[in-house]
């Protein structure tokens, strides 16, 4: 299900209030992975529940899936888990977040709205501006996961963050998944969905240098 909301809107200037790492999480100093685009959270529920060891930490721009996925965390009570609503550029572009991503161990980008016409390429999550501020702000050794089945987002998503002189390609079967936020390879709804239909799936992983 894709949702249009336009990210440049001013309605999301205003950024909410964002917690300190012992405020959101049990265990502050555990690993700590960030989803942006969340959406409703399943996927960030289900590695929450079997890798307990890592903190995850989703950011989505739909308030209503935002308050839905707090509500859940309340209620089965999980300490390593928690969402933010907002637009990620405006949000991690802000001081209060500095500390936050200074202590992301690695992020991922799982199947962004592609905003197919060119006119429309400027509301894409992945800008040069944005990944500037990651190589800025990220530790070294800091990793990007980006995973999507629309080939034109991916090679645009690659270029981008490629051209930065400060992110390498990993090449993923030299990856070990088991030391990573996904060590059982969990999915998210849109990649089964991308399997289940025969349609290729692009990812490519990049470390901050």
């Amino acid at each position: 299900m894709r949702q249009h909301v336009n990210p440049l809107s001013s309605n999301f200037n205003q950024i909410e209030r964002i917690p300190s790492l012992s405020e959101m999480f049990g265990d502050s100093k555990s690993n700590l992975h960030l989803d942006i685009g969340c959406a409703a959270g399943e996927f960030l529920f289900d590695l929450a529940l079997v890798n307990t060891s890592w903190n995850y930490l989703g950011i989505e721009i739909r308030e209503k899936l935002v308050k839905n996925a707090k509500s859940k965390v309340l209620e089965r009570e999980i300490k390593n888990l928690y969402f933010v609503f907002g637009n990620a550029n405006n949000i991690l572009n802000d001081v209060q977040s500095k500390i936050i991503i200074k202590n992301l161990k690695s992020l991922s980008f799982n199947f962004p709205d592609p905003w197919f016409k060119k006119k429309h390429y400027k509301r894409r999550v992945i800008q040069p501006g944005f990944v500037n501020i990651l190589s800025n702000s990220l530790q070294k050794g800091t990793l990007i996961f980006i995973k999507t089945d629309v080939k034109d987002l991916f090679d645009y998503m690659d270029y981008t963050i490629s051209s930065n002189y400060y992110f390498k390609i990993i090449d993923k079967k030299d990856f070990n998944y088991s030391e990573s936020f996904n060590p059982n390879k969990v999915k998210t709804n849109r990649e089964k969905y991308a399997i289940v239909n025969q349609l290729d799936i692009f990812e490519r992983i990049y470390i901050k240098i």
